[in-house]
């Protein structure tokens, strides 16, 4: 039958019982594949990772030099690695390094997370920092915009309509009022 049809006899699945055949075009085929994995690829997202790095005497001129740098970084969707690094004796100040991460992490927390808290790896304590992930307001389609528009003058209506019935009976006898007194006005022009 595939030779009939100049195409190609593809075994699909060769453990079932029976196996599977497919009389397809099998150059297509492939080429439906790669185009396939080729569009996955183009919408998965890659996480970008930068690093920050301090020290345990880092001054509050260089921290907020580093944090304004953080910022940008969370806002662009990167994850932050930030890190102490301990050279030679200064390894005895691990609590400055802790608190200063800790400060760095207080500073960033409305643009991002904490995924990991402080820890201490040979010489270098790490925290990592994720951006928040802030859904996008629903934007309404054109034609739904459309259909709401008329529900709205609807509902105005009805809302004007109760408001009538609500009003006292003082405020709707003038309205009865001034249309009866038109109608004979509009019977002596006739």
């Amino acid at each position: 039958m595939a030779q009939d049809q100049n195409l190609d006899l593809v075994e699909i699945s060769p453990t079932a019982s029976p196996p599977v055949c497919r009389v397809i075009d099998y150059s297509k085929f492939k080429y439906e594949q790669k185009k396939k994995t080729r569009e996955l690829k183009a919408k998965q997202t890659k996480v970008v990772i930068k690093e920050i790095r301090f020290g345990p005497n880092t001054d509050d001129h260089d921290f907020a030099f580093k944090l304004k740098h953080a910022q940008e970084f969370l806002k662009e969707g990167a994850k932050i690695k930030a890190y102490v690094h301990f050279v030679g004796r200064s390894i005895v100040f691990k609590e400055r390094g802790e608190i200063l991460l800790l400060k760095f992490a207080q500073a960033l927390e409305d643009l991002g997370k904490v995924e990991q808290l402080p820890k201490l790896e040979g010489k270098r304590m790490f925290l990592y920092l994720a951006p928040k992930v802030i859904a996008p307001p629903k934007k309404v389609a054109p034609k739904e915009a459309d259909k709401a528009k008329p529900a709205d003058k609807a509902k105005a209506a009805d809302k004007a309509a109760s408001a009538d019935k609500a009003a006292p009976a003082d405020q709707a006898a003038p309205k009865e009022k001034e249309v009866m007194e038109a109608k004979p006005a509009d019977n002596a022009a006739e």
